[in-house]
C-alpha cells in the first residue's frame, strides 16, 4: 500500500527497517587491517542486528549488501564481497530457517555465478513459509533499476500502460511488492545520502544517519535509531490536526 494514498498504522517500533551498511573498509583501515577484515566483521554485525530486530518486534529488515554501483570497486574487493556473500548463503540459511526467518534477495541476480543463484533460490524456497522476521538482502540492486524493471513488467502485463499509467500501478511489479514501505532508514558510516537504495519505497520513510561504522553497529545503536524514530511525527503530507482527528476516530483520511 502506498503511503501517499492512505496513512498506514504506525507504532513505537518500526515495522520495517532498511539499512545501508557503510564503513567496513574504513573500520579495517583504522585498525591497520586489510579491508576484508572489515567486511568479515560486518557480517557479525548483520547477525547481531537480525537478532536485535527480532527481539524488538521488527517484522521486516532490509539490508543493502551489494549495490549495482559496487561493481566499480577494485576487482579484488568485488571478488571478496562476492565470496563473502557465497559463504553466507552456504552457512547462514539453515540458521535463519531454524529461527523462523523468511529470507529474500532483491536485485539483478543474473550477473552472479550459477552457484550463488542456486543458493538464493533454494534459500528463498526453504524459508518461504516462515512467519517470523522477513530478512531481505539487496544484492546487485539499484533503485533506478527497480523502477525501470517494474515499468517494463507493467507494460508487458498491460500494453495499454505504455500510453500512461498512475504511479500506483507500478507497485505490484517492484522488487519488494511483498513488504510494506520502510518506516525507518538507517545509514552508518557518516554519509548522508540514500545512494540509489529503494528510491521508490523511501518517499515517506524516516531517515537516520550515524557516524558509527557498520562493524560497530550494535543493539545500543539500533535502539538509538529507534528512539530517534519515535520522536518523529509522521504526517505523510497531512497536517498534525488531520492526524489527531484520525487518531480520535472522527474520520478516515484518504
Amino acid at each position: 500500500m502506498s503511503t501517499t494514498r492512505d496513512i498506514p498504522e504506525t507504532s513505537t517500533v518500526p515495522r520495517h527497517i532498511a539499512i545501508i551498511m557503510d564503513g567496513n573498509g574504513r573500520w579495517a583501515k583504522q585498525r591497520l587491517l586489510p579491508r576484508v577484515a572489515g567486511h568479515r566483521k560486518g557480517v557479525e554485525a548483520v547477525r547481531a542486528t537480525v537478532r536485535s530486530c527480532i527481539e524488538r518486534g521488527v517484522d521486516f529488515l532490509t539490508l543493502f549488501a551489494f549495490s549495482s554501483e559496487n561493481w566499480r570497486r577494485p576487482a579484488d574487493e568485488v571478488s571478496i564481497l562476492i565470496q563473502l556473500f557465497l559463504r553466507a548463503l552456504e552457512q547462514e540459511v539453515e540458521k535463519l530457517n531454524s529461527n523462523g526467518i523468511r529470507f529474500k534477495v532483491i536485485g539483478e541476480t543474473s550477473r552472479f555465478e550459477p552457484r550463488i543463484r542456486e543458493l538464493i533460490s533454494s534459500a528463498e524456497a526453504l524459508t518461504a513459509g516462515n512467519a517470523g522476521l522477513t530478512l531481505t538482502v539487496a544484492a546487485n540492486y539499484g533503485g533506478r533499476w527497480d523502477i525501470a524493471q517494474a515499468a517494463q513488467k507493467l507494460v508487458a502485463a498491460n500494453p495499454g500502460a505504455a500510453e500512461g499509467f498512475d504511479p500506483e500501478a507500478l507497485e505490484p511489479f517492484l522488487s519488494m511488492a511483498y513488504a510494506p514501505e520502510p518506516d525507518l532508514f538507517i545509514r552508518t558510516g557518516g554519509e548522508q545520502r540514500i545512494s540509489n537504495f529503494l528510491l521508490w519505497h523511501l518517499a515517506y520513510t524516516e531517515l537516520y544517519f550515524t557516524d558509527l561504522l557498520w562493524p560497530d553497529f550494535d543493539a545500543q545503536a539500533l535502539d538509538a535509531a529507534i528512539a530517534s524514530y519515535q520522536k518523529r511525527e509522521r504526517r505523510f503530507g497531512r497536517t498534525s490536526e488531520q492526524l489527531a482527528a484520525r487518531d480520535c476516530g472522527l474520520y478516515r483520511i484518504r
